[in-house]
């Protein structure tokens, strides 16, 4: 089989980008995403996509109705591609047995029925969104229950490794594609097929494969092995506010060891997006459905530390506001998870936000990048509030940083955005009720020129030297 055509159902934050990617790089292929959501094709066929994500735009610009194609003719693609993938969206399952923890596979097995309904010719099947180990085994049964004369399939697993914010380069400049396979001849040769698609632009020394299920949990686990160091580092800021150890100096000693390195060790908030909870409480719940209770209490504690951080965060907020935020204005900087994505799933603004307009607080919030309404629709949704009116009443959304500040008695930073650290701080402390607070949850602002300016600074893992505080901003009034 020579790929010429590739279907991609699903056009979200993995299947847009991915396939984007692949028809920039493999020119004489013909890519075509599909989706059921008329709005979200009608959005990626216009000048605003659906999803923020640096270079993206560029790279569908140059693509689009040349070899990439975004369409709701879910069927006519599925039937002319030699190669699917299956990128659709795969939650955890909120009731029935498993919620909170299990994913909900009902939209992998939606595409799996389409594909057996619609194919006339042999598939290779790739799955792509994030499953639980031996998902693409149920993704065969139903192809073979519903299998037609003459038509074959392989199953691959291909998980992506994308971080949003930098899922462009990393898919351009990938540290390794993983394909997982059957180890039979047609299995061999499926992996063969997909592996050429990626030798377009990847070395192939580059491009891993394994069995099926080590690629499935292969996703799973580095995604476990990232949020764990997250937690780890987080659950030492803790420590670091007790005894008066600075958390970033720590994190760099930790992570000048060769052995450990330095990458995820950076305090916050907390971690949040689309896939590290989910992933983590996916993996809690195998363990437990194997009898490896040990191993599912060991996942689930980085989720707790995860959760107690960010509480953590919001309770000193309001202890130093004098125990009680009932009826002040605060400002919010920042609701996407991380800074260069527009994204706002499992972002640890919602908790600090939830927990501010559950003690009466009034909020301004700022984002560069997220949309007004999705702001509102997260905050108002049932598993935040169970009073959508009173929260619509409370909250003010803006477009700019200046006008968010105004009577504000303290900004809380949750996302990293560049902007943020070039504000002009001065201007934005004489707009302020005083004193003037500014809770940094993501270590990012020049904490001593606040202080100077008069702000009362507290941040994550450190404690910060108060003395002469209260005499300079005295001396400004």
């Amino acid at each position: 089989m020579v790929i010429t055509k590739i279907c991609c159902i699903g056009a979200g934050y993995v299947g847009g980008p991915t396939c984007s990617v692949i028809a920039l790089k493999c020119p004489n292929i013909r890519v075509t995403v599909v989706d059921l959501s008329v709005e979200r094709i009608s959005q990626w066929n216009s000048d605003k996509l659906p999803i923020y994500e640096p270079g993206l735009d560029d790279v569908v610009k140059k693509c689009r109705n040349i070899n990439l194609f975004f369409s709701n003719d879910i069927e006519t693609a599925i039937d002319e591609a030699e190669l699917i993938f299956i990128s659709v969206n795969t939650p955890t399952k909120t009731f029935g047995n498993g919620r909170g923890r299990a994913a909900d596979l009902k939209y992998v097995e939606s595409a799996a029925r389409m594909i057996a309904k619609v194919a006339r010719s042999n598939k290779i099947v790739v799955e792509k969104s994030t499953v639980p180990v031996r998902a693409a085994e149920s993704i065969m049964h139903i192809l073979g229950a519903n299998q037609k004369m003459d038509v074959k399939y392989e199953i691959l697993s291909n998980p992506e490794f994308l971080a949003e914010g930098t899922a462009i380069d990393d898919l351009l400049n990938a540290d390794r594609i993983l394909i997982g396979g059957e180890c039979t001849e047609t299995g061999s040769n499926a992996i063969e097929e997909l592996s050429w698609v990626y030798q377009h632009w990847i070395p192939k020394e580059r491009i891993l494969t394994t069995n099926t299920w080590s690629s499935e949990l292969s996703k799973l686990a580095a995604n476990a092995f990232l949020a764990q160091r997250i937690s780890s580092i987080n659950s030492l800021s803790a420590v670091c506010e007790a005894t008066g150890a600075d958390v970033t100096e720590v994190a760099k000693a930790v992570g000048l060891d060769s052995r450990i390195g330095s990458k995820f060790l950076q305090a916050s908030i907390g971690f949040g997006g689309s896939c590290f909870q989910k992933d983590i409480l996916n993996l809690v719940y195998i363990c437990e459905g194997l009898n490896l209770p040990e191993v599912a209490a060991y996942w689930q504690q980085v989720i707790d530390m995860n959760e107690y951080q960010k509480m953590r965060f919001s309770q000193k907020i309001i202890e130093c506001l004098f125990n009680t935020v009932s009826d002040k204005r605060i400002t919010i900087f920042g609701f996407a998870f991380k800074k260069n994505t527009g994204d706002t799933r499992e972002t640890p603004a919602i908790t600090v936000c939830k927990t501010l307009l559950e003690e009466g607080a009034k909020l301004n919030i700022y984002d560069p990048k997220v949309d007004h309404q999705q702001i509102l629709e997260d905050l108002t949704h049932p598993s935040v509030t169970d009073s959508p009116e009173y929260v619509r009443k409370a909250i003010d959304i803006f477009d700019n940083a200046y006008d968010a500040v105004k009577d504000t008695y303290a900004i809380v930073l949750c996302t990293e955005w560049d902007e943020f650290v070039e504000l002009d701080y001065r201007a934005i402390y004489s707009k302020m009720m005083k004193p003037a607070y500014i809770f940094d949850g993501r270590k990012i602002l020049k904490h001593k020129e606040l202080q100077e300016i008069g702000f009362h600074v507290q941040t994550i893992g450190r404690k910060l030297n108060r003395t002469g505080l209260l005499r300079s901003w005295a001396t400004q009034q």
